[in-house]
């Protein structure tokens, strides 16, 4: 019997709720559904909430969400990774989104 060569799956992020891979956060601020974006799949430039800088096509970044909105587009944010990471300690600019 040929062997296989496929990677093991059990260590994948499964999808949550039908919404892609995104994962489940939970922290001071709220509950999360939070996706990882490869700059490979991004075509378009978004404004950061966290920095109100703009995330331009190509890089990498997070999109996340209220968990109890369970993925409305309206309120989906594209954030740069490390403002992500470190909302906690700078919160979002006075900009609305």
């Amino acid at each position: 019997m040929p062997r296989r060569n496929r990677p093991d799956r059990r260590d994948e992020p499964r999808p949550v709720g039908g919404h892609g891979w995104a994962h489940a956060e939970n922290a001071p601020d709220g509950n999360w559904l939070v996706r990882s974006v490869s700059g490979a799949a991004t075509t378009k430039t978004y404004r950061c909430p966290g920095c109100d800088h703009e995330i331009r096509p190509g890089t990498p970044h997070v999109v996340a969400w209220p968990a109890a909105d369970y993925g409305s587009v309206e309120d989906r944010r594209h954030w740069h990774q490390h403002c992500w990471a470190s909302r906690g300690r700078r919160g979002p600019t006075s900009r609305r989104w």
